[in-house]
């Protein structure tokens, strides 16, 4: 059975929950272990870029070009993959992506950490890109799983429209925002006490994240307009 699209699997707020977990945990581990870079959202890693570039500190400069061109790869291997499988019907293609994230986060895994950090960085700023390509709404909501700007805006936006009209979905949008944006805070922190711990093979954690997410996804939520029909 093809898959519909009045509701998808992938855009409820469990799916959203356990893709921020992952994006927070990422951007502490790439920080704190992996040499002080922004795996998830490539804006402090452009702003390093023209600091070093200004300062003439050109292998810097390419330290941080590097896994900015690996977040753009990313978002071009994402639309392959739409492309390619989104009329499959056996599989998702948000699951493959999830898929494809955990096998190279399990190769990250097993990295040493130190002269192959950029390989590590490299291979989290591409999943990264991949994830927030692939899943960007929560129920019909436009959002990331990887950053926290445009979810703040969102959620503080829709606060001061429920100020103003009293309308519950406004509120219930707000709080759907902010609850991303705290998973989010959960997974940097649980990302930082374990990096301490655990060091490189910590990010065996979100592998099991993403495989709950891939999981999670075969269920088949139930559509209001045709509740024996679901979709991904």
């Amino acid at each position: 059975m093809p898959f519909k699209k009045d509701k998808q699997m992938s855009e409820t707020f469990l799916i959203g929950a356990l893709l921020a977990v992952t994006g927070g945990f990422l951007d502490a581990y790439s920080y704190l272990l992996r040499g002080h870079v922004f795996a998830n959202a490539q804006t402090g890693n452009i702003v390093l870029l023209g600091v070093n570039l200004a300062g003439g500190k050109f292998t810097q400069v390419l330290y941080y070009f590097i896994p900015i061109v690996a977040f753009a790869a990313g978002i071009l291997v994402s639309e392959l993959i739409r492309r390619t499988f989104r009329e499959h019907t056996n599989i998702h293609w948000r699951q493959i992506t999830v898929g494809a994230e955990f096998i190279i986060l399990l190769i990250v895994a097993f990295i040493p950490r130190g002269t192959f950090d950029v390989i590590a960085n490299v291979a989290i700023s591409f999943i990264c890109s991949l994830q927030v390509q692939s899943f960007r709404k929560v129920n019909g909501n436009a959002y990331a799983t990887t950053m926290c700007t445009g979810n703040l805006r969102s959620a503080t936006e829709k606060l001061f429209q429920y100020h103003i009209t009293k309308d519950k979905q406004e509120r219930n949008k707000s709080l759907q925002y902010y609850g991303i944006i705290l998973f989010f805070i959960l997974g940097a922190g649980i990302g930082a006490w374990c990096s301490h711990f655990f060091a490189e093979k910590s990010v065996l954690i979100c592998c099991a994240l993403l495989l709950s997410a891939f999981l999670v996804m075969f269920i088949q939520p139930l559509s209001p307009e045709n509740p024996e029909n679901s979709s991904i």
